[in-house]
């Protein structure tokens, strides 16, 4: 996208402004410098940008007529949730319009017998778990800010959480998306019934990251609360010997609800902030969950004890009561807040690895603690191998910034060398659009950008995200291979 010339850009804005005074209420449109800063940035704070305009729409109909009006105008729309993703992938554009979708917040319908639910994108992660409570069903993806986290946001990522290893991700748990095009066009895509005529265009769209259209609805997929559901918790004197017991787990047949590790350094900066009752002598934790019923789950941690034994587990502690289950879990989703207790700043890695690489990549991580001289606590997904390490610096140091981003980088880099991924659920937004260009080919990044253009010509959807041009590829690739350490070339700023 060419961005306007000063001149032409504020006689753009001026005019896009009257325009959506039409059409959205005053209060839906903020444009003064302290009305926007509180959209300047995502959960990654590394990303600043001040929007031309902040519009928050309160309806679909809104929505319609405000990309009609970007369209006409050619200025960029970048869509957000709540702004609790961590990839940048809601930074604004400094000659665009950030859309938000907050004020769609409404369950439309609960369907108990058919377990499905249909959602505003504005309805936040939990409340749809709190809602069908009384049904005996709940929503299984459950990222760690579900707290806060909306369904939008979430379809955008294809966010995941803890119980994602036996339930999926977003993208198997939503069955049907309603959004709007750049052209204001409502499309549906998916089914409430089983399958769907046609192309089936909702795995693409889930995890576009607001590339393709904007969300105004949703119908989700709930599942039967488990009768029972127990968690083991087992410590472990090396980090390879926690690593080694994850793939034993999975080998040894046993699809556990959740499977996530922590290192000493994660359990330690979590354990005075929630009192989760971890052990602080460990090298690293396993918590382990079995759902289903009483005589399963009794089962499976029996078996699940026998692995972990024979994986050279120094101390096992399973959950006596559901409190205490929680409490275990309270610990885990509470790490990045209890990061900024024991440090200024933190930066949230999202690369995926094969299992039986885990040990591996966490002793080389530890390796590159001492290179960049900064401190990381691991906290992750290891059943699936998505790995979420906590990089803990100072933003005020620019030089502590500059190793944080390395550091991020280089563990990036080692996920593709080992057979992973650079994402697992945070996606690609700004935060890792240079690495795009060391997992892709040219020709497989051109086949993404057709499937957006499909969508969106003028490309004015969250561009210059996710999807590298050729020019940032080209250079990324010079820097790369030239000089004996790995180097990233500054992000380009809109």
């Amino acid at each position: 996208m060419v961005p306007h010339e000063p001149d032409t850009a504020r006689h753009v804005f001026s005019e896009l402004i009257t325009d959506l005074a039409t059409v959205l209420p005053s209060h839906c449109i903020l444009s003064r410098p302290e009305e926007k800063k509180p959209f300047e940035c995502d959960g990654l704070t590394l990303f600043r940008e001040m929007p031309a305009v902040v519009v928050l729409p309160e309806t679909e109909e809104q929505i319609i007529h405000v990309m009609k009006l970007c369209k006409k105008h050619g200025v960029p729309v970048v869509p957000r949730g709540a702004g609790t993703g961590l990839s940048g992938g809601a930074t604004p554009h400094a000659e665009g319009i950030l859309l938000g979708v907050s004020k769609l917040n409404k369950i439309k319908r609960i369907d108990p017998v058919a377990a499905t639910a249909v959602v505003e994108p504005g309805v936040r992660n939990l409340a749809i778990s709190e809602a069908v409570s009384q049904y005996g069903l709940y929503y299984a993806p459950d990222p760690s800010s579900q707290i806060a986290c909306s369904i939008g946001g979430n379809i955008a990522e294809n966010a995941g959480g803890v119980h994602c290893l036996k339930y999926g991700l977003t993208v198997h748990n939503v069955m049907r998306v309603r959004m709007v095009t750049i052209d204001g066009d409502v499309v549906e895509l998916g089914s409430s019934a089983p399958d769907v005529p046609g192309l089936n265009l909702l795995p693409a769209f889930i995890g576009s990251e607001g590339m393709l259209g904007v969300v105004t609805e949703a119908t989700v997929k709930l599942i039967p609360k488990p009768e029972a559901a127990t968690v083991i918790m087992a410590s472990f004197a090396t980090i390879e010997a926690a690593g080694d017991a994850v793939r034993d787990v999975i080998a040894a047949g046993i699809i556990p609800a959740g499977l996530e590790m922590m290192d000493q350094r994660a359990t330690r900066m979590v354990e005075p902030f929630v009192q989760a009752g971890y052990d602080l002598d460990a090298q690293a934790i396993l918590l382990c969950e079995s759902d289903g019923t009483v005589q399963e789950v009794e089962d499976e941690i029996q078996r699940m004890k026998a692995v972990f034994d024979k994986a050279g587990a120094v101390r096992l502690q399973v959950s006596s009561n559901e409190q205490e289950r929680l409490l275990f879990w309270a610990g885990r989703k509470n790490a990045f807040p209890a990061a900024g207790r024991v440090s200024p700043d933190y930066y949230c890695m999202d690369g995926t690895i094969p299992r039986s690489q885990l040990a591996n990549v966490l002793t080389q991580m530890a390796e590159m603690e001492k290179k960049y001289r900064l401190r990381c606590a691991n906290v992750f997904h290891a059943g699936d191998g998505n790995l979420h390490p906590l990089i803990l610096f100072d933003a005020n140091d620019p030089d502590e910034l500059r190793r944080a981003e390395d550091f991020g980088a280089e563990i990036l880099e080692l996920c593709i060398q080992v057979g992973g991924t650079i994402t697992g659920e945070h996606g690609v937004g700004l935060e890792k659009i240079n690495q795009m260009c060391s997992q892709f080919t040219r020709d497989e990044l051109d086949a993404f950008m057709a499937i957006k253009r499909a969508f969106d010509p003028e490309e004015l959807l969250n561009p210059s995200k996710q999807i590298p041009t050729l020019n940032r590829c080209a250079e990324y690739g010079k820097m790369h291979v030239h000089g004996g350490q790995i180097k990233f070339p500054e992000l380009e700023r809109f």
